[in-house]
């Protein structure tokens, strides 16, 4: 299969998916989104393929769902929101529900929705460039799939997303449980990609009854059902609009994303005396 905005390839039982949109630092559309998917049955379909590796082309791992396609798009409505968002979240989940281990191989940029990717993965590998975040309340947007708090202890991940910080390095995010490890620069992909040939040299159909095992403990403690109600509310929160989304989207039309981005920071360096 042929695909526009990310790249698959199979080796010694590792299917390897790219974000392959750099110029956007691999900003997530519905484009790449449903490349996604479709790449995802295709590995979950083949017998050849034991694990699933994702990482991203250029800069960055990804700067998380492309603001700049809903500035285009200025999408309005319930019904339309909840097919957006709809789509968001079940890409992020097919990493977390796939019968087949999942690796995220991070560098650069990894955030919002990129960062709620990579957790959803079983295990992340991030380069010591790595920042992650989630700067969604800055935008006036909310949070798609909030992952975020069974990852880490409350105190974490309320601050993280009530003061909207994108500026996490791989370090802190490591000792909050928020990757599994941290690698030396230029050496994230190689050391997800040894860690996938190990777990495919494993029989795969006790390797996917444990994945089966570990994923029913959060579920039996209420992981899915939280996860669509905190959906719920995004949702009600995107198909009402934010003044403060409004704002930013006006800027970014009219004077582009970049100025847009200025206004924003500069809204909050004001305010907390930067």
């Amino acid at each position: 299969m042929n695909f526009e905005l990310i790249t698959l390839t199979v080796s010694d039982h590792v299917a390897h998916l790219v974000l392959n949109r750099p110029e956007r630092l691999n900003a997530l559309d519905k484009t790449s989104l449903g490349e996604i998917n479709r790449a995802m049955d295709l590995a979950e379909a083949d017998a050849e393929v034991r694990v699933i590796v994702v990482s991203g082309a250029g800069r960055a791992f990804s700067s998380g769902f492309d603001l700049k396609a809903q500035m285009d798009q200025r999408p309005e409505g319930a019904a339309l929101w909840r097919e957006i968002l709809d789509l968001d979240f079940d890409t992020t989940m097919r990493f977390w529900n796939s019968p087949k281990p999942t690796i995220a191989a991070v560098h650069g940029a990894c955030l919002a929705g990129a960062f709620e990717l990579a957790m959803a993965c079983d295990i992340t590998i991030a380069d010591e460039s790595a920042v992650f975040g989630e700067p969604e309340l800055k935008f006036g947007a909310g949070i798609v799939t909030m992952l975020l708090p069974w990852m880490t202890s409350p105190k974490h991940a309320k601050r993280i997303i009530l003061s909207a910080d994108d500026r996490i390095p791989a370090r802190d995010a490591l000792a909050m449980g928020l990757v599994s490890r941290v690698v030396a620069p230029g050496t994230h992909l190689t050391e997800a990609l040894r860690t996938a040939r190990g777990i495919a040299l494993m029989d795969p159909n006790l390797v996917a009854e444990t994945k089966k095992a570990l994923n029913r403990t959060y579920d039996i403690q209420g992981l899915q059902t939280a996860l669509r109600m905190a959906l719920d509310i995004d949702h009600t929160i995107e198909s009402h609009g934010s003044p403060d989304k409004r704002a930013f989207m006006d800027i970014a039309r009219e004077r582009g994303m970049r100025e847009a981005i200025a206004w924003r920071d500069g809204r909050f360096a004001k305010a907390q005396g930067g």
